[in-house]
């Protein structure tokens, strides 16, 4: 069966999938949730579970990036965010949850006010000391535009592993404005393992392997909260996206003679089971939003927005309300009373793994997937 369709004499198409347009398919044997394992490891740093937080104000402070790791996750801090642009970001986080959803224009203007503060470098080393000091795994995020400008302030302050996410990056950035982020010399040059992103096909996704780094993001990220596709006209089917990453990742590894890079699913991913076929389509871990915003300890209050939100010159998400389930233990562990797959998420992740008779991720991979009518 081929998906590659015609859409008018000139323009032939793939046809892609999403996370809702696929289910797994249980196998001959089953385990007990207790028997399986979730740990994953990227680099020299190992985690219980694989779940990255997003580096979103609504969804990670120092606080909740600490409370994450403690857990066996990985938070990471949006090292361009409220955290590094004032010493109290408190009170502009209370405004922003008090913003009129009635008059989105004025609410985004507002936001792009706000955000308009000068990111202040000692703020920097002062949030990622804060995470070192509590004992967990230290991660920050920049976007490609912010790396060159902050990236020294956050090497000295002590980051394990560093994150460049953007809408799109790519490996091979053309600009006539001003001297572009050569990706492979920068991962060359750092001491730390690198997770680069976001990519949607193959192509894009192995060339960014090929600049060293540790990690590849899958998707555009920003989740309920994104209106990429709306304003750029851009979107990844993620089932089909993951599966072309991982295809990237297996013909790298072959190719680099046995080097690994690890694919982490970002965007999209809004209840247990897209987690669950996110890791069967070949992620080795997920990248959260929507769902972590729904903690009680979440920054947003329950809402969501991303850096998509307060572009300074194309805002391409909104503010978004999310609601809150319950405090961060009980939405990755449980118990649950919700029947939406919104907590107990890693537990629904267990249980899917020893429906399938899986007894870790890597194996997991491997899963049996079908097309929904």
């Amino acid at each position: 069966m081929s998906y590659d369709m015609e859409i008018g004499r000139s323009k032939r198409a793939r046809r892609t999938f999403s996370l809702d347009e696929i289910a797994l398919v249980p196998s001959r044997r089953t385990r007990d949730p207790q028997d399986v394992s979730t740990a994953w490891q990227i680099d020299a740093y190992q985690f219980d579970i694989p779940v990255v937080g997003a580096p979103m104000d609504s969804v990670m402070s120092p606080a909740t990036a600490i409370e994450l790791g403690r857990a066996g996750g990985l938070g990471v801090i949006d090292l361009e965010g409220l955290w590094t642009r004032y010493e109290d970001p408190q009170p502009v986080l209370d405004e922003i949850a008090d913003l009129s959803s009635e008059h989105l224009p004025q609410a985004t203007r507002r936001m792009q006010e706000l955000y308009s503060a000068p990111i202040q470098p000692e703020l920097i080393t002062a949030r990622l000391a804060e995470i070192r000091e509590a004992g967990v795994i230290v991660s920050g995020s920049l976007s490609p535009q912010r790396v060159v400008e902050h990236y020294r302030t956050v090497l000295e302050a002590g980051v394990d592993l560093f994150v460049i996410r953007g809408t799109t990056v790519s490996a091979e950035h053309v600009s006539r404005a001003q001297e572009p982020l050569d990706l492979k010399k920068f991962i060359y040059d750092l001491d730390v393992p690198v997770i680069v992103g976001g990519a949607a096909g193959y192509t894009p996704a192995l060339h960014l392997m090929r600049t060293g780094a540790a990690g590849v993001l899958v998707g555009f990220g920003g989740g309920a909260s994104l209106r990429t596709e709306s304003i750029l006209g851009i979107h990844a089917a993620m089932a089909t996206a993951i599966s072309d990453v991982a295809a990237a990742r297996r013909d790298y590894l072959d190719e680099s003679g046995g080097r690994y890079v690890h694919v982490i699913a970002d965007g999209g991913l809004g209840t247990s089971g897209d987690i669950v076929k996110a890791i069967a389509m070949g992620a080795d871990a997920v990248m959260l939003g929507t769902l972590l915003a729904r903690a009680e300890e979440a920054p947003g209050q329950g809402w969501l927005w991303g850096a998509e939100a307060h572009h300074q010159h194309s805002p391409r998400g909104v503010r978004t309300h999310v609601g809150t389930v319950g405090p961060l233990e009980k939405l990755l562990n449980g118990p649950s009373r919700h029947v939406d797959g919104s907590s107990n998420v890693m537990g629904a992740l267990r249980h899917a793994m020893a429906t399938t008779g899986y007894s870790d991720l890597k194996e997991f991979q491997r899963a049996d997937v079908v097309i929904r009518d």
